[in-house]
């Protein structure tokens, strides 16, 4: 396996996929599509299982590397790509605090944005993955606060994965509109490698839901 094989990325519009597509722009990466209706249920099909049998998108494939799970895709190729800048190198003293914010995003804000959203009890404080909801918030709240990215002045994988995800998440309501959340995604959002992906993925949805009849 070498750097210059093309990553194959399973896709679906306006999923958590959205994201890796945006980070593969970002980086200037050579990939291809490989395209999946959801709305049609492709991903639950044997074809789909077989890569991830969880049967989620987003998931890369590269040479013979397979890696599915969101932070691990991010870590992978902003690693891959280290000249485009988007992840401190093993021996910078930022790499701690870049695995601690991208690990986070997996490990406590999915597991809390997924309670919130489904209106279950959150586990007691001591066994829960996040503590509670509100500090889990507002341990990101006072990190962002230090701006304008997560580790200062300069934008990382980290970013694009946190920008992406709270714009999505204000959207729903799942995230209180503050300020400095609202103005963290916006300089995500207003770059002009999500707003080609954004722009590509209403069009890809719309045909989409024509195919599935939705």
């Amino acid at each position: 396996m070498t750097k210059s094989d093309r990553i194959t990325l399973y896709y679906s519009p306006q999923t958590r996929a959205t994201g890796t597509r945006v980070l593969l722009e970002e980086l200037g990466a050579p990939y291809d599509l490989h395209v999946l209706n959801m709305k049609a249920g492709e991903q639950r099909q044997p074809a789909y299982l077989a890569v991830n049998p969880l049967g989620k998108v987003p998931a890369i494939r590269h040479g013979e590397a397979l890696v599915t799970e969101q932070v691990a895709i991010y870590i992978y190729l902003a690693d891959l790509f280290p000249e485009a800048g988007l992840t401190p190198a093993l021996d910078d003293a930022r790499r701690g605090p870049y695995l601690r914010w991208i690990a986070y995003y997996g490990a406590s804000f999915e597991p809390a944005l997924i309670d919130k959203f489904m209106n279950h009890e959150p586990a007691p404080v001591t066994q829960s993955p996040y503590s509670d909801y509100e500090s889990m918030l507002g341990a990101l709240e006072a990190q962002l606060c230090r701006g304008p990215y997560l580790l200062g002045d300069h934008m990382t994988a980290a970013d694009i994965l946190w920008g992406i995800a709270f714009s999505w998440t204000m959207m729903f309501g799942l995230v209180p509109k503050k300020d400095v959340f609202a103005r963290y995604a916006e300089r995500i959002t207003s770059r002009p490698a999500f707003q080609r992906i954004n722009a590509a993925d209403d069009e890809m949805a719309g045909r989409h839901a024509a195919a599935a009849g939705v």
